[in-house]
């Protein structure tokens, strides 16, 4: 589970105390329904009485960030809960989860705690809490509009140095929680090794892995349970006909598959989803949302909107604007409503304090480093001032890639929003803030990491879509900031519609 997530709970002794003693009972506490009860409806009382004294104590953080960040904290609870009352969780996987991240990454955080007061000195902001590997452009399959440009034949990460980039993370910066992305990560082989070879060889840590879940087995499913610190996130489009019409005929059954093989494997797991224009409102429908969570027992779920980078990119298929409101109401409803652990990184920035890319500016944050070697600030931004090979090459480590300027300046930008009391509803730079983003490449000269990003770097047409887009986004978004953070008046959904000038029933045709 993404710690940034989470990062907003804070926590005392009496939380510490808690988690410990669930840690000690091991598995049994999911057969006790009386402690399990007991432990969680303490917990959240806790968070909800917290986010009542934030509101006293934090005057200059908007209300409505605080409500957004318990309701967050709760819906992960709950989550938690569910797996829980499942009761096919593996013992290793309870042991990971609970130590890793609960007590590690959550609660006493004392591997990140003890390196990031010497950090900060040094560096003006605490250090990344993740790092995303992207450690092949191999996949299996060919998925129209991929991010990834993913193939078969291209270049990856050998397996020694991956290996050597987690152990520099986690030994410099105390980062345990890695995703690993493609490429499909299961497609990856170096040196005769995988990326489950990783998780065995670093058991301190946890790897969420996106997948398309097609090569997924039952004897995988069956590792990935006796390893306990992978956490596989398997893309959908949305229903069988939309999935498979971008990932290919029959994808969607075999990611259906997937799921039970590591549901009866007692692994958690979760899904990545990518909305579009065409399939935005599908993904946010209360079905849809409820046979991922309750009939196939997701226990977390992304939302990605598409980002017109990657193959045959086209700003076509961003969510409208008037879809992306539409979507931070739903998706919030959801999350308020039915417990669920669903992020969504553009709409839901105010649960991270804004953008985490290039490192992070506060409470966590992230670098992308791609099967080539060069590190950009996020897989979204696929730019980069610098090449993790030749910083070992020369001698170096990931603290070099940490102080390159373009990084620095994203940080700094990101710390304006946020200490400026800039919108968080839009706080990507690319996306929301393009002109920014393009300014500090050419500031830079930070290297398109492929032919899909030069063409649109130099693409005016794009440039001029961009900044539109976001001109756009921000002229809904910025009542709303106002509105519900801000002031802290709710917006209703006929409200909402209104701001759209689009009633949203017809405009979807789903009525949910």
């Amino acid at each position: 589970m993404d710690e940034t997530m989470v990062s907003t709970v804070q926590t005392d002794n009496g939380m510490n105390v808690l988690l410990n003693q669930l840690i000690k009972l091991g598995p049994k506490v999911t057969k006790n329904t009386i402690i399990r009860k007991t432990a969680f409806s303490m917990a959240e009382k806790w968070m909800i009485n917290d986010g009542k004294n934030r509101h006293k104590k934090e005057p200059n953080t908007p209300g409505g960030v605080i409500d957004d960040q318990t309701a967050m904290s709760l819906a992960i609870l709950h989550s938690v809960e569910r797996a829980l009352v499942d009761g096919k969780i593996s013992e290793a996987t309870f042991a990971k989860a609970s130590e890793i991240l609960g007590r590690d990454l959550l609660v006493e955080k004392q591997n990140r705690k003890a390196k990031t007061e010497e950090f900060r000195k040094q560096n003006g902001y605490d250090q990344p809490s993740m790092l995303l590997i992207s450690p092949s452009k191999a996949c299996n399959l060919r998925c129209a509009g991929c991010y990834a440009d993913s193939d078969a034949s291209l270049p990856h990460l050998e397996w020694d140095l991956v290996d050597h980039i987690i152990t520099d993370a986690r030994n410099l910066w105390g980062v345990q929680f890695f995703p690993i992305s493609g490429g499909e990560p299961l497609a990856y082989r170096s040196q005769g090794k995988g990326i489950l070879d990783l998780a065995e060889k670093h058991p301190d840590c946890y790897f969420m892995m996106y997948t398309n879940g097609t090569l997924i087995t039952p004897d995988l499913a069956d590792r990935i349970g006796k390893l306990g610190n992978v956490v596989p996130c398997i893309s959908l489009e949305g229903w069988e006909e939309r999935t498979d019409t971008r990932r290919g005929k029959g994808v969607f059954q075999k990611a259906m598959n997937a799921m039970d093989l590591l549901h009866e494997a007692g692994v958690l797991y979760g899904t990545s989803l990518t909305a579009t224009r065409e399939n935005a409102e599908e993904l946010l429908s209360d079905d849809f949302v409820d046979f991922l969570f309750n009939t196939k027992h997701v226990s977390i779920g992304w939302i990605f909107q598409y980002m017109p980078i990657g193959r045959s990119y086209t700003l076509d298929l961003m969510p409208t604007p008037q879809q992306r409101l539409w979507m931070w109401q739903k998706s919030w409803k959801l999350v308020r409503e039915k417990k669920v652990f669903l992020a969504d990184f553009w709409n839901h920035g105010t649960v991270v304090d804004g953008c985490l890319s290039a490192g992070g500016h506060g409470k966590g944050g992230y670098m992308y480093i791609e099967w080539n070697g060069n590190v950009t600030p996020c897989v979204f931004v696929p730019y980069s001032p610098v090449n993790v090979k030749e910083i070992y090459a020369n001698g170096g480590n990931i603290n070099d890639v940490y102080t390159e300027g373009f990084f620095s300046d994203i940080r700094d930008w990101q710390a304006g929003q946020t200490k400026g009391g800039k919108n968080l509803l839009t706080p990507c730079p690319i996306r929301d803030h393009n002109a920014v983003i393009r300014q500090l490449m050419r500031k830079y000269e930070a290297t398109p990491i492929d032919d899909n990003a030069s063409q649109a770097i130099q693409d005016g047409n794009y440039a001029k879509g961009m900044d539109h887009y976001g001109k756009e986004y921000s002229a809904l978004a910025d009542q709303v900031w106002q509105k519900v953070y801000v002031q802290g008046t709710p917006m209703s959904k006929e409200e909402i519609e209104a701001l759209n000038n689009t009633p949203e029933p017809a405009r979807i045709g789903v009525n949910d």
